[in-house]
């Protein structure tokens, strides 16, 4: 018993200590606190008043201002049992530190306090190069979920989806686990194996998946063409030079198809966002004008508009956005401002609902917090926080296959019929012509992309509704005159 005593008097002796440090500390910081305001002289003269016997006048802070020093005391008394009880020894500076994660982590699942090494990570984000699985994840009910896989990397190849629950990295549960820590074990030196042990959306059973580490290069912007005249561009991620790498990519279509575009398909789908710079910029190089994102926070800093410039690039080509559950933050912004404008028509699956910003403030040279400051709103003035994007049209992910049907007759298999006007020049080629069709289109519809399918047939139908409305406005054009 007296050396339980013993432990709460050295206890209660820290907590004392400590609590004297913390609240002139606390007063200090207090706008408005007489303690603040005091210079080296009104303090000298309030100390020989005292001396002398004066009526000292002290200008006290507001209660209603004032940090709650009882509860001061309750954190310096905890501080101080866990220093002299705890089953191990912990030092002063790892308490003080998991105080201050476990300050942030509290406010929201993005607020996170930032070591030397953190810092080191989040450069590895924006310049997008990093060892690991290459996966962008948060934290959801105590385990690690996944926004989504980046694009041609160890994880996706090993058939990791979006909204997969980690459940376990190799041997340790990561329940408990911070997301910095759980990010930290996904980390390692190229060519290591780590057992992903996960919970999927209609799967009875938890399961596992082996994906080997690699050094994760990611290109943020991939281009290409899917038909004549129909351009494809992806965004993976947002990055420092995401803004000028679409940009380019738009260029290249163009020089590639011999022209402008008849349509154009931007994916969005499993970009789990990054710099906000890099949105705008995109989004920027599609808008003639008018707003793009605004943001709103309690200081002044964290309120900014964000407008776009003349010069737009395809101003005449029709847009599909494709997005879904895996497309937050950036990626929303994006889409939601060429939603408000009319620009483009947003196809697929709701976003994540990611609508707020994320600012890096130092401490110092090493150590830094990164807080949510502000939330983002469309143009329109739509917060998309929780609530995400909705897509104009909605399109699920599905897979096709054709079905092998009865053949029916046509025009051309009656006996007599009428030859048409090609039919005699064609009739030698059509046999073989029919069967290598068949062949390829068996081929092209076992992996076919439903979404991006329904996106290109979107624009090819806009397209032809567009030339309809250019031959009639002539045609009436040609009667007037």
């Amino acid at each position: 018993m007296r050396r339980v005593r013993r432990i709460q008097h050295g206890a209660a002796f820290r907590a004392l200590t400590l609590a004297t440090c913390l609240v002139p500390l606390a007063l200090s910081a207090l706008p408005g606190a007489a303690y603040g305001q005091q210079t080296e002289e009104d303090a000298q003269h309030l100390l020989e008043g005292i001396e002398a016997g004066e009526t000292v006048n002290i200008k006290l802070p507001d209660p209603e201002k004032q940090l709650p020093l009882d509860d001061l005391r309750k954190f310096a008394e905890v501080f101080g049992r866990i220093k002299d009880a705890y089953v191990e020894e912990v030092d002063d500076q790892q308490l003080l530190e998991s105080a201050i994660k476990g300050m942030l982590s509290d406010l929201d699942p993005h607020s996170t306090y930032l070591a030397p090494k953190d810092y080191e990570r989040l450069e590895e984000s924006t310049t997008g190069e990093f060892g690991g699985l290459g996966i962008e994840v948060g934290m959801e009910n105590g385990f690690v979920k996944v926004i989504s896989p980046i694009d041609d990397t160890p994880a996706q190849k090993a058939g990791v989806r979006a909204g997969d629950l980690i459940v376990k990295l190799g041997d340790k549960p990561v329940k408990g686990l911070s997301l910095e820590e759980a990010v930290k074990l996904m980390r390692g030196k190229p060519g290591s194996v780590l057992t992903l042990t996960i919970v999927r959306e209609g799967q009875s059973a938890p399961i596992e998946i082996d994906v080997e580490r690699d050094i994760i290069k990611v290109t943020s912007v991939k281009s290409r063409m899917i038909e004549n005249g129909y351009g494809y561009l992806r965004i993976t991620q947002f990055q420092s030079d995401s803004g000028s790498q679409f940009s380019q990519a738009l260029k290249d279509l163009e020089r590639e198809a011999g022209g402008a575009l008849d349509g154009l398909v931007i994916d969005l789908r499993n970009n789990p966002g990054g710099i906000l710079q890099a949105a705008v910029e995109a989004s920027d190089a599609l808008l003639d004008e008018g707003l793009i994102v605004y943001t709103e926070g309690r200081i002044q800093s964290s309120r900014l508009r964000f407008n776009a410039k003349p010069g737009a690039l395809v101003p005449d080509t029709p847009i599909v956005v494709l997005i879904n559950g895996g497309s937050a933050s950036a990626s929303e912004i994006m889409a939601g401002a060429l939603q408000d404008h009319q620009r483009a028509v947003i196809m697929g699956t709701q976003s994540f609902g990611k609508g707020s910003v994320q600012t890096v403030i130092p401490l110092d040279e090493t150590h830094a917090i990164k807080m949510t400051t502000a939330r983002y709103y469309t143009p329109d003035g739509r917060s998309i926080q929780a609530k995400g994007i909705r897509p104009d049209i909605e399109v699920k992910p599905a897979e096709l296959t054709e079905l092998e049907g009865q053949s029916f007759f046509t025009e051309a298999d009656l006996s007599g019929h009428l030859d048409g006007q090609t039919e005699k020049a064609t009739e030698n080629k059509s046999g073989d012509e029919s069967a290598d069709m068949k062949g390829e289109q068996k081929e092209s519809a076992a992996d076919r992309d439903f979404q991006l399918r329904s996106a290109l047939n979107l624009l090819k139908g806009l397209r032809i509704l567009g030339k309809r409305d250019n031959s009639e406005s002539n045609a009436e054009k040609e009667s007037t005159d």
